[in-house]
């Protein structure tokens, strides 16, 4: 068995957990009441910890909900890692939001994003204390703010016209504000595209790019100001950050050890619709050249996230290795600074000097890194068995593998070290806690850990949230799934209670132990409903061949687990098998279809912004590397038949068999799943005379963000779950 316990065993560990995190530990035992959709908008979103570099205090981002304003208001917090019994303190507050802290390498300073001024710009305040300070004043904002490491200098990302980029920065700003000026007083709204992506997730990008500034700082009255204009160091028509979250993970740009360069995460410069050979480019921080240096040109797939080692020898990286495959394993790659950009010859022939893979024998894929003081030591967030847990490697090991650090608890993300090692800051959730910030200190025996945020210990003392039972079924070709279960408060085993059987999204995804904002598993079962959480195929944490498994094959292998999982439910002396129910949304909102023509098991079924016909998918999806990896390539290919053999309008004849009642969810700026899915399925739902409901949020992209809209997704659901399925136990 490849996992293996770090410094001490698990018994130990598990000790300073039960002293240390009271509200994780037992918090079912002692709670009140059930939870309430209501409690989901009173709760905080603790998120981003950054650890000084001293190590004695960690700043974070605290979300509050603004019902009014139908918004999430951020500010930032400071807590003491040292100090348990002190309360954390706010650093900054304002109407708007204040995000993404990051501390100035000596510790005095803290630079973060605010949209205080009305636009997003870049600010600075005193760690100690103050007012801040606006560092920035573009036209199309800032955002994602960096330190060099000499602390002279800071780099941010903004989205602009290329045509002007080249430009000095005083004139292009001001062609930049002049164009959205001119847009926004313009009645005639039209848009005119000549390329993909003209639109992404739930904007339109038309043809703004990404692009990287640099602002040299100056020291002023005790603080700093900028020293001059910023510069634009990633001129020309091709995005400098990643314009898709899945090729993004924490910070995607990064100076070099000199303080001379930015390293950053290129987007395809054609193609990139369906295009994934994302490459770590470079350019000097003076600016001036539109030519990127390609250091990752050898591989043709997706490559990013680049991070120097503290003493400068080393960078490292994530790497794929299949082109086209957005959820091919992620691979943590190294390579000798000297060694960049650097050639030798082979077989007369002159090739890039080739970085090593530190996981090529892991089979989960590495998320987050974090190189830790020595400059050999990396630690990185993978998903496993549904958790997410702290992984550790080195330069020196040889095997390609890796073993499990002292984070093997719940789900762990966002993890930061001090300049010494001896204290470390993350993040931490579970499936019935949100997240809080945590400290690790290094106790040379072990790590004491502890929660210093505890940002929710009010409103979480009123609940009752139970915690989730893991459990093994036998899916296709006898491979055990995992998947979780998580009963109502006040389950009676002796009673018969009703199942809704929920499928994620991805599908390269999984339910994991952790809080969710939008499909919370806790205030589904408070409704009084025994909760199933199966990770099937395509289900990330189990290997990558699991992961693989699902790819041209929607309908099949994983069908068969998840039938196979609600078998197991099906068993349990507590389910009353004639009141069961599932939901799902995105791939989950494809499987209720899958489900609607091919079984009758279900009373119901809740199905946001879900595929019905993969051919219409194909031609409106943004992303289209997507489907073409999925089906083999485009629909008029010679895998034409992989559209055809499992999409669920194929056997729209089936729902007039079935007839399951559908409630259908899709927003009009769903651009991933474009609404005309839900509407085709409704349209044909309707037809048939199946009972069915269509619920549209014409402000709102594949999630259901904003806090009102939230609330009145949660009435519809759960109004629709009661008309068909009978909630409590009897």
């Amino acid at each position: 068995m490849r996992i293996r316990i770090g410094k001490t065993s698990l018994r130990l560990l598990a000790c300073w957990m039960l002293a240390c995190l009271p509200t994780f530990v037992g918090a079912g035992e002692t709670k009140a009441r059930g939870m309430k959709t209501e409690d989901l908008f009173r709760l905080d979103r603790v998120a981003d910890p950054q650890i000084s570099p001293n190590g004695k205090q960690v700043i974070y981002s605290v979300g509050k909900v603004d019902m009014e304003g139908n918004r999430v208001v951020s500010s930032l917090w400071l807590a003491s890692t040292g100090d348990k019994s002190g309360a954390p303190k706010q650093l900054t507050s304002a109407k708007k939001s204040d995000r993404h802290p990051r501390w100035s390498p000596d510790g005095k300073h803290i630079l973060f994003e605010s949209s205080r001024s009305g636009t997003n710009q870049i600010w600075i305040i005193p760690s100690s204390g103050g007012e801040p300070t606006r560092l920035t004043n573009l036209s199309t904002g800032g955002n994602t703010a960096l330190w060099s490491p000499d602390g002279k200098h800071i780099a941010f990302v903004s989205a602009v016209w290329p045509e002007f980029s080249e430009k000095p920065f005083k004139e292009s700003d001001e062609l930049n504000r002049k164009r959205m000026d001119e847009k926004d007083k313009d009645p005639v709204k039209a848009r005119v595209f000549t390329r993909l992506f003209f639109r992404h997730w739930d904007e339109y990008v038309e043809d703004k790019r990404q692009h990287l500034f640099v602002l040299d700082l100056t020291a002023k009255d005790g603080s700093l100001a900028p020293a001059g204009d910023p510069r634009d160091v990633t001129p020309g028509d091709r995005d400098a950050y990643p314009t898709s979250s899945t090729f993004s993970d924490g910070d995607d740009f990064t100076f070099s050890p000199d303080s001379k360069h930015l390293l950053f995460t290129a987007v395809p410069d054609k193609g990139e619709a369906w295009n994934t050979n994302y490459d770590i480019c470079r350019v000097p921080v003076t600016g001036g050249t539109t030519k990127w240096e390609n250091l990752t040109a050898g591989n043709d797939a997706a490559d990013g996230q680049p991070k120097f080692s503290p003493d400068g020898k080393w960078l490292a990286y994530r790497s794929q290795r299949r082109t086209g495959f957005e959820a091919d394993r992620w691979q943590l790659m190294v390579i000798a600074t000297e060694d960049l950009g650097k050639t030798v010859e082979v077989d007369k022939k002159k090739s890039p000097i080739k970085p090593r893979s530190l996981t090529y024998a892991y089979t989960d894929s590495v998320d987050s890194f974090l190189w830790l003081p020595d400059s050999e030591t990396i630690y990185f967030a993978a998903q496993e068995r549904g958790k997410v847990w702290y992984f550790s490697t080195n330069l020196k090991r040889t095997d390609g593998d890796a073993r499990i650090t002292f984070l093997s608890h719940n789900t762990n993300h966002d993890l930061t070290c001090s300049k010494d090692g001896k204290m470390m800051a993350f993040s931490r959730s579970a499936l019935n806690h949100p997240a809080d910030v945590f400290v690790a200190e290094d106790k040379l025996v072990d790590w004491k850990v502890c929660n210093v945020s505890r940002a929710n210990d009010k409103v979480l003392a009123e609940l009752k949230l139970p915690e989730p039972d893991s459990v093994s079924a036998l899916g296709a070709g006898g491979t055990p799934v995992q998947m979780w279960i998580l009963k109502p408060p006040g389950f009676d085993p002796k009673k018969k209670w009703p199942l809704v059987y929920m499928v994620h999204g991805g599908p390269q995804g999984a339910w994991l132990d952790s809080w969710s904002w939008r499909w919370n598993p806790e205030v589904w079962a408070a409704q009084g409903y025994v909760v199933a959480l199966p990770n099937p195929r395509g289900s990330t944490g189990f290997g990558q061949q699991f992961v693989d498994e699902i790819s041209g094959d929607w309908g099949g292998k994983v069908y068969e687990d998840l039938m196979a999982c609600l078998g197991y439910m099906e068993k349990q002396p507590y389910i009353d098998t004639k009141r069961m129910a599932a939901a799902g949304g995105s791939y989950g909102g494809y499987m209720m279809n899958w489900f609607a023509v091919n079984n009758d098991k279900f009373k119901t079924l809740i199905n946001h912004c879900g595929v019905w016909n993969f051919e219409s998918m194909y031609a409106t999806t943004e992303e289209i590397w997507f489907d073409e990896w999925e089906h083999g390539g485009p629909p008029w290919g010679k895998n034409r038949s992989s559209y055809e053999k499992h999409s669920p309008h194929k056997l729209a004849a089936n729902l007039k068999k079935y007839r399951t009642p559908m409630l259908v969810i899709h927003n009009d700026l769903d651009f991933r799943v474009p609404i005309s899915e839900g509407i085709q399925l409704f349209t044909t739902l309707q037809r048939m005379g199946i009972p069915s409901r269509f619920v549209n949020f014409p402000d709102e992209g594949h999630w259901v963000l904003k806090p009102r809209n939230s609330a009145y997704w949660h009435r519809e659901v759960f109004t629709w779950l009661r008309k068909y399925v009978e909630p409590g136990g009897k």
